[in-house]
């Protein structure tokens, strides 16, 4: 028997619609439909595992909640938000009282079941299917602060040490920087293969992306024009994202600051997710936010992994600190090196280029071997 599915929507034709997509497979049963939040309450199982969909379209604030109550009180229950107004501060708020996913409305079909898919992997302890790719996204919800500089020599690093294929995605659609670090001008970008999934394969990759001199990095550019991305779904971004596992052993994602919903989407779809910070106050304060929406997230704690960037060992404030204060280790420590890095970014190369010998460039070298490393220990 399928996990018993509750849904509470002010439509009709909502609830209606979304009982006729949980009729159609098996994982999940319809068990009722309703717009009262106390009926809805007085019909979910205490003991056993279900499903509450909640529409937040109306009375945005009860729905909230309700969903803070429900995820308090029982366990046992995954819930999904949706509503017709998307804002990205909608989309944190949900998670942070405790749904696991949120779907923007008019529903599509192919997303609602995606979702439906990894809740059912999640309530049943099913792994799903993976490949022997690692994705990493490099991120940090403050700017300025040496992301993009991160991503760059990692994926460069990685291309020259495993010489397997790696790919770099520049995911902020609107302020773009690794051609620039790279000093490339590709032909096609992101945008291009959204709009052409039906196309690409392995061979069409490695022939169309664009190649970093003599290593095995394709580079995937952000688009050059903003309204480019106005069209992006969730499920294509998902989509590349497949095709690009079966081409690539490595992935390495540049995303955009913030919580914008495709970045949260590349999160979502990424191994490991190196959280970028400096060692200030404000920069800790926004790491701690971070921690706090993964969490709310449900995201695995090993997944998380603290970058600490432009390290020195006699800051006021020391590592020792930065843990204490996020309650979690620091993965890697990147040393601060301000003439060799800006050169490197000045002339468009990764600072290994520059000088092979420095601190900063080794620091990343052997990041990339202990990815490598820790990669070729999960696939045995």
């Amino acid at each position: 028997m399928g996990i018993p599915s509750i849904i509470i929507s002010e439509e009709s034709n909502t609830i209606e619609l979304i009982k006729l997509y949980i009729e159609e497979q098996n994982d999940f049963v319809f068990q009722t439909g309703c717009a009262n939040y106390n009926e809805a309450y007085n019909s979910i199982p205490v003991q056993e595992k279900s499903l509450i969909i909640v529409d937040l379209s109306t009375y945005q604030e009860q729905g909230l909640n309700f969903v803070a109550k429900i995820s308090s009180e029982n366990k046992n229950c995954k819930i999904i938000t949706l509503s017709d107004k998307p804002e990205i501060d909608l989309v944190i708020r949900t998670m942070r009282v405790g749904a696991s996913d949120f779907i923007p409305l008019p529903l599509i079909k192919t997303e609602f079941f995606k979702v439906l898919e990894k809740i059912y992997a999640d309530i049943s302890g099913k792994k799903q299917k993976t490949s022997k790719c690692k994705v990493i996204s490099v991120y940090s919800n403050k700017g300025g602060i040496g992301k993009t500089s991160i991503a760059t020599n990692l994926a460069t690093e990685l291309s020259i040490i495993t010489k397997e294929n790696v790919a770099l995605i520049d995911l902020n659609f609107q302020l773009g920087d690794v051609t620039t670090f790279l000093d490339l001008k590709p032909s096609f970008n992101i945008s291009y293969m959204l709009q052409n999934l039906d196309k690409i394969n392995k061979d069409y990759l490695l022939s169309t992306l664009e190649k970093y001199k003599d290593t095995s990095l394709y580079i995937l550019a952000d688009p050059p024009y903003f309204k480019q991305t106005d069209t992006v779904s969730f499920t294509d971004l998902e989509k590349l994202f497949n095709i690009l596992r079966e081409t690539f052993s490595y992935i390495i994602v540049d995303t955009s600051g913030g919580f914008d919903s495709k970045a949260l989407k590349a999160l979502e779809l990424s191994d490991f997710i190196f959280l970028v910070m400096i060692t200030n106050l404000p920069a800790i304060r926004n790491c701690q936010r971070c921690l706090e929406l993964f969490d709310k997230m449900n995201y695995d704690k090993d997944k998380i992994k603290i970058i600490l960037n432009r390290y020195m060992e006699n800051d006021e404030i020391n590592a020792e600190d930065v843990e204490k204060a996020l309650d979690k280790t620091i993965y890697w420590k990147i040393p601060n090196n301000y003439f060799n890095m800006m050169s490197a970014i000045n002339k468009g190369v990764p600072v290994s280029e520059i000088n092979p010998d420095s601190n900063v460039a080794l620091s990343y070298k052997n990041l990339a071997l202990n990815i490598s490393d820790n990669a070729y220990l999960k696939r045995k």
